[in-house]
Formats: structure tokens, C-alpha cells, sequence
């Protein structure tokens, strides 16, 4: 049974930075990619980072590009995103999810992490 739970959020200020990572508890996510989303209080939740189950791939928003860092442990079954320079518009609750593809839309996902909150004060 695949469960996901997201830890490391938090408040910051902007210019900080903070890594959120997301755990495979039931050691299943080996070989299928894996992503982040965010949403924002009154937005659509939206994409931020893709990683292929290798780890060769990886994809980001241009929000984001530049500034995050997805990467995943296979060893420790855990999935990362370093968020570096972080902005006040990166407020958002974070989900880590698990793909039947490797994709941007939330339909390319299947399993959804509980979803935690990272603030950026400016």
C-alpha cells in the first residue's frame, strides 16, 4: 500500500530557503515517477516539479526553474524539493505524488501525500 507523508515545511522568510521531503512508507514507489504540486489559498493546485522513477528526468515549472530541486532516494524510498531563494508567492501546501506517467497534470498521478504548508513572509 503506497502511503506518502510530506514533512519539512514550515514559515520562512522570502529569500530563505527550506526542503520539503516525502516518504514511501510502503517501500512501493521504486519505479514510477514522482511530483510535487502546491496549492494556493482560492488557486487550482498546480504543478512544480517532476522526477522520472531513474531520476534522469527531471521537469519544472517555470516558476520554479532555477530556484527548486527535485530529486529522490531510492535507498530510503524518499522524494525531496529543495525550494531555494523562496518568494512570497510560493505559499502554497505542498503535495508529493506518485505517477503512472511522467507528467504536469494532476491526471498523470495516482497516489497524493496528505499535503503540507510551507509560508514565505516577505
Amino acid at each position: 500500500q503506497v502511503q506518502l507523508v510530506e514533512s519539512g515545511g514550515g514559515l520562512v522568510q522570502a529569500g530563505d530557503s527550506l526542503r520539503v521531503s516525502c516518504l514511501d512508507s510502503g517501500r512501493t514507489f521504486v519505479r514510477l515517477p514522482m511530483g510535487w504540486f502546491r496549492q494556493a489559498p482560492g488557486k487550482e493546485r498546480e504543478f512544480v516539479s517532476a522526477i522520472s522513477w531513474g531520476g534522469a528526468v527531471v521537469d519544472y515549472a517555470d516558476s520554479v526553474k532555477g530556484r527548486f530541486t527535485i530529486s529522490r532516494d531510492s535507498a530510503t524510498n524518499t522524494l525531496y524539493l529543495q525550494m531555494n531563494s523562496l518568494k512570497p508567492e510560493d505559499t502554497a501546501v505542498y503535495y508529493c505524488a506518485v505517477g503512472i506517467r511522467f507528467g504536469r497534470r494532476s491526471i498523470d498521478y495516482n497516489y497524493w501525500g496528505q499535503g503540507i504548508q510551507v509560508t514565505v513572509s516577505s
